[in-house]
Order: structure tokens, then C-alpha cells, then sequence
């Protein structure tokens, strides 16, 4: 691979990563907080390719102009075909949009709830909307006190364990999609007949202290007693980033 064709490579991997970062397909890959930074390094990556193919220009103009008329240009080094290979990654950011993880990664790992940092004080009328981490992290590390008599509202993608129970499950991310983890909440009551993993739901329910441990890695799974469900659209950001808080 010559630097001409590195620095087509590197432009077009900038210019992918300019395309990601200023739609909605980078929260596939990243959290919404990183935007900036992948804005910049498509912006980096655009300008070495730039300068690259700039440089290479004027070397060679320069070559050209101080060779000597009857000399011959040396012939061409072979070059490892294997560098093409780098191509392949930058062809699948621009051809092929992964999906968000679903319900085959939640049922195949364990809750990853954590303890929150603290509890952010809740509006006192209305009902509330709560992320999935939010729900469940009041649920099992304060025994649901903020939670108790309350309407509560949940949104995520509907999981079935290997015995049927229904999960409301967000995959909570620290960074990108490579460490995403499910925080799942079980659903009981109103629950509606027709059950098809990956759908969404926005749930309407109460608090109850019913909790189980996951079968896969014995995690805590609160529970929330359902009043009513619809199904919603994907979410623009599938991934729930509460995880810290």
C-alpha cells in the first residue's frame, strides 16, 4: 500500500467517522458523551490524510525536477498485499450498521446492577419516569423507599428467561457497545399475553419488593407490578449511561 492509498484510506476512515458522529449511528458504537472526542479524531485522521497526500505530492515533484533527463525511474518496490486487509474494518463501518444488543446477549449475562453513588430526589407528584438502572438500583440498594406508592414509568427491550420470565432490560454502558451490560427488572401482573423478545415496551406499574437472583450469575432482579404496557419505537440512544450514578 503506497502513502497515496493510505492517505485515501485515512480520509475515507475520517470521513466515516465524521458521517457517524454527526447522525445517530454512533451511539451503536459509543456513548452519547463521546461524540466530541469521535468528531475530533474523524477531523484528525481527514487532515493527516490531507497532509499525507500533500507531502507525497511534493516529494515526488521534487524528484522529478532534479533527476537527470536520461536516468531511468528505479522500479517500483513490491508491497505486501496483507496491508489491504486494513481496508476490510473501514468497510464494514461504512456498509454494515450493527444492531443494538438485545435480548440474546441480556439472557446470556448476568445483571450487572451496581450500587449507586447517590439518589437524586424525585419530583413528589406525577408519575415517575425512571431509566431501568434507576429503578432497580432504588429497588434493591434502598429497599424501595423512594419508590414506595408511587406510578412509575419504564422504558426498555423485553427479555424471556430460560423459564419463561419476562425482563425489562437496558444494557448499561461505561464506554462503548463493547462493554455493555444488562440491568434487568422482572415484570409481574398486568403482563401482556403475546411476549416477543427485542420488542419495546414503556410499562406502567408500582413498586413491589419481589426480587429474584439471576440464574446466571446470582445478581439481584427487583421486580415492578405491572399496570399497563405498550409497545414503543427503538430509542434513538438504545443504551442506558446511568451506570455511575
Amino acid at each position: 500500500m503506497n502513502r497515496q492509498a493510505q492517505s485515501a484510506v485515512l480520509f475515507l476512515l475520517g470521513a466515516s467517522l465524521l458521517h457517524a458522529g454527526t447522525t445517530d449511528l454512533y451511539l451503536r458504537y459509543v456513548k452519547a458523551g463521546l461524540q466530541p472526542l469521535l468528531l475530533a479524531a474523524g477531523a484528525v485522521l481527514i487532515a493527516t490524510a490531507l497532509a499525507t497526500a500533500w507531502y507525497e505530492w511534493r516529494a515526488t515533484s521534487r524528484k522529478k525536477a532534479t533527476a537527470a533527463p536520461d536516468t531511468a525511474p528505479p522500479p517500483p518496490h513490491p508491497e505486501p498485499r496483507v496491508s489491504w486487509l486494513l481496508v476490510l474494518p473501514l468497510l464494514a463501518l461504512i456498509l454494515v450498521a450493527p444492531p443494538a444488543l438485545g435480548s440474546y446477549s441480556a439472557t446470556r449475562t448476568g445483571t450487572s446492577l451496581q450500587e449507586p453513588l447517590a439518589y437524586p430526589a424525585l419530583p413528589a407528584t406525577g408519575p415517575l419516569r425512571l431509566s431501568v438502572v434507576d429503578y432497580a438500583g432504588r429497588a434493591v440498594y434502598d429497599d424501595g423507599r423512594t419508590l414506595t406508592g408511587r406510578r412509575i414509568q419504564l422504558t426498555g427491550f423485553l427479555a424471556l428467561d430460560r423459564d419463561g420470565t419476562p425482563y425489562l432490560v437496558r444494557m448499561a454502558l461505561n464506554c462503548c457497545a463493547a462493554d455493555a451490560q444488562p440491568v434487568k427488572v422482572g415484570l409481574t401482573g398486568r403482563i401482556p399475553p403475546v411476549l416477543q423478545p427485542d420488542t419495546w415496551l414503556e410499562i406502567t406499574g408500582t413498586y413491589t419488593p419481589h426480587r429474584v437472583e439471576d440464574p446466571v450469575n446470582d445478581g439481584p432482579i427487583p421486580f415492578i407490578e405491572v399496570t399497563a404496557a405498550r409497545p414503543v419505537p427503538t430509542p434513538k440512544d438504545p443504551y442506558d449511561e446511568t451506570w455511575n450514578t
